[in-house]
């Protein structure tokens, strides 16, 4: 067992890898059943993997179990599904002191912290996640959310998990692309600030996807260790610090927009082409060497991601994808501040970006594709 611990004082707490997890959850959960059960939700995806797993190992250590499970996919993320789950959670009894717990992708983590966030004014949750991108990201960090027809993640409060169990041996149920979605994080922590991880990630990348078990387990420890000092020092994203995290969001939340949240476009797959895209947008006002921005675009491609708006499938004008930034939740006295780069593992926010200069760049890039 690999453990990493998120220092946050009082909300401090670990964050245990290791493969075969799962099937020692009864044991690993146990401190948080506070009246002999646990409410686990999933989705139904998820339900036909993991479900009976995680059961057999609770309900052996003699805890009961109730289940909700939901409609996959990113439309799940809604005003709607947050009402059902929250009512049929009241309907369980959960009390404030009682944990739930989040089995699946970042869809039912972010959905069950927000309802856990609300629920009598907050009880707790345990993240149990189950695609890479939750392992190495978003099960990590209390940032809990759903969203909007506005836009991605605009509802939403910081509530950090109780426990983070992190499974390896779950990736093994996932398509190949929903593991390349997922290493766009992965390759984010390298390009964030530390160059000498991004050479790992060049060297190991495919080798993760293939579903090697070592460089798999390196990649999660390494990016929640990353992930989890930033948190620390920087909890609620009050300095630039933990906004180093959203490299590619900006552009990649306008990709989303673009494809309707849809599966046209997953959301790593977006990260990714928004990543290249920053690093190309550093290039072009001379921040950033030409040769570090091509090397981010051909490690992405080589790992079977989009690297630009022809390959994430998006044909909409520069205005059309800014139109989607101006809706993005770090807006502020009508400025976005954006995530650039002086180079790989050299990234900074820069909140002076023109957004007319932005949509320039885009109509560049969409006329080089054309």
């Amino acid at each position: 067992m690999i453990r990493v611990d998120v220092a946050l004082g009082a909300r401090s707490y670990p964050i245990d890898i290791a493969d075969g997890a799962i099937d020692r959850a009864g044991t690993l959960l146990a401190p948080f059943a506070k009246r002999g059960r646990l409410v686990i939700v999933t989705d139904q995806n998820v339900a036909q993997y993991h479900l009976p797993r995680l059961e057999k190992a609770i309900c052996g250590a003699g805890i009961a179990t109730q289940v909700e499970v939901l409609p996959p996919g990113e439309g799940t993320k809604s005003w709607a599904q947050l009402a059902g789950l929250t009512d049929r959670l009241l309907a369980h009894g959960v009390e404030r002191g009682e944990h739930v717990v989040a089995l699946g992708g970042g869809v039912i983590g972010d959905l069950v912290g927000f309802a856990a966030s609300i629920l009598k004014r907050g009880c707790g949750f345990v993240q149990v996640p189950t695609t890479l991108l939750a392992q190495v990201d978003s099960s990590v960090g209390g940032k809990t959310a759903i969203n909007s027809p506005a836009g991605k993640n605009l509802i939403g409060a910081f509530h950090q998990p109780s426990y983070v169990l992190i499974d390896p041996t779950t990736l093994d149920t996932l398509p190949r692309r929903e593991l390349g979605a997922g290493y766009a994080e992965v390759a984010k922590y390298g390009l964030i600030d530390d160059e000498r991880f991004f050479a790992w990630c060049e060297a190991n990348g495919a080798k993760l996807i293939a579903g090697e078990a070592a460089p798999r387990i390196e990649a999660i420890r390494h990016s929640v260790a990353a992930k989890a000092r930033i948190v620390a020092a920087d909890e609620r994203e009050t300095t630039d610090l933990r906004a180093l995290l959203n490299l590619g969001h900006t552009f990649g939340h306008a990709l989303e927009a673009d494809t309707g949240f849809s599966d046209r476009l997953l959301h790593g797959e977006a990260v990714a082409a928004g990543m290249a895209l920053a690093f190309r947008y550093s290039a072009r006002i001379g921040l950033c060497p030409a040769e570090d921005a091509a090397r981010v675009s051909r490690h992405l491609a080589a790992v079977g991601l989009p690297n630009g708006l022809a390959a994430a499938g998006v044909s909409a004008s520069g205005a059309e994808l800014v139109g989607h930034m101006a809706h993005d939740k770090k807006m502020a006295g009508g400025r976005l501040p954006f995530l650039l780069a002086r180079g790989i593992g050299k990234t900074f926010v820069d909140k002076q970006v023109e957004l007319a200069d932005v949509a320039a760049f885009l109509d560049e890039e969409r006329a080089s594709a054309l």
